[in-house]
């Protein structure tokens, strides 16, 4: 089964719940309904009543059994204000104007446990999402950094299927710092984690492997290495490695004495900067016919996604498909 399908019908039984806080556009509604009709969640589309109205009539789509929600009518609008102001030096005022745009309400459904997940970026700027995600959802604990993933699906790769990958950073961090770039190690791991039907292998990536070259990127990296180390010590993460070493058994062992579980069998692959991350991502995406799904955002409280200007509604469902699978209750 398709690996975004499994994530489906995962979700179909569960009872959980996804903030669309674009309710202007077409193609959430679309998504909307799919959502409730199959089964895969409850969706809650955020937005002015005549714009949802205006934008479901333009697809085609009835609005019944979709909750749709203003949050100029809310009766929770008073308390997530309170708790957005928190221990903020904020004018409560100012807050209660934040809390009001459709995409930080939905961040507050999800702090607050109304929603199980958020999903945006089909008419909204990725740096917006991830602010309002920052104010409202929150870091996990330990993370200061949002970042964001591909789940790569290889059809062939050493006589596996389909085999799955976590590459990352791909989409947010353009040079990350040693302390940004543990930090998205560590995301990575707890998003594999979720995903993967087996244990997070994570490479820290390099043009060098364990000292064979010397360089300040190369010294960023194993920096990133210790801090790490420092921080969850116990998870399978190393580096540097190169790319060949950190994926494949004979070249790992050849390259590096006393292997430990990382090497060679890698399962996420950290790039050290966002220029090799795009790039390798694509060039797996045509090169390896591979499918490449994403990006999606990490590093949060709980889980919330961005979308592209120019994601479908299969896109929206897929998505929050894959924001579901990462729940944790």
């Amino acid at each position: 089964m398709d690996i975004i399908q499994q994530f489906i019908e995962s979700a179909k039984k569960r009872t959980l719940t996804v903030a669309l806080p674009e309710g202007q556009d077409e193609r959430v509604i679309t998504a909307a309904r799919r959502l409730r009709d199959e089964g895969i969640a409850q969706p809650i589309v955020l937005g002015k009543p005549e714009l949802i109205e205006a934008a479901a009539t333009q697809a085609g789509i009835s609005l019944d059994g979709i909750d749709t929600l203003d949050p100029r009518d809310s009766d929770k609008l008073d308390a997530y204000t309170r708790t957005y102001v928190g221990k903020r030096d904020l004018d409560e005022r100012v807050a209660r104007r934040m809390v009001l745009r459709p995409l930080f309400y939905g961040g507050m459904m999800v702090r607050c446990g109304d929603a199980d997940t958020l999903v945006a970026g089909v008419a909204t700027a990725t740096a917006t999402v991830i602010q309002a995600g920052a104010l409202t959802v929150g870091y996990a604990p330990g993370i200061e950094t949002a970042s964001s993933f591909f789940l790569m699906v290889i059809p062939s790769f050493q006589g596996q299927t389909d085999k799955p990958f976590i590459y990352a950073d791909c989409a947010v961090n353009i040079s990350p710092t040693p302390e940004q770039l543990a930090d998205i190690a560590l995301a990575s791991h707890a998003s594999a984690a979720r995903l993967l039907n087996e244990e997070p292998r994570v490479a820290l990536l390099s043009f060098s492997t364990k000292g064979s070259a010397s360089h300040i990127h190369v010294d960023q990296v194993n920096e990133a290495l210790v801090i790490i180390k420092q921080r969850a010590g116990d998870l399978k993460i190393d580096g540097e490695l190169q790319a060949d070493a950190a994926i494949i058994p004979s070249v790992g062992a050849r390259k590096v004495k006393d292997a430990g579980p990382v090497v060679g069998h890698a399962n996420v692959l950290i790039f050290p900067d966002l220029n090799s991350g795009n790039i390798a991502y694509k060039l797996t995406q045509y090169m390896a016919n591979a499918r490449a799904i994403g990006p999606f955002l990490q590093g949060f409280a709980k889980p919330i996604s961005d979308l592209s200007r120019g994601a479908s509604a299969a896109d929206i469902v897929a998505t929050t498909a894959v924001c579901l699978a990462q729940v944790q209750r």
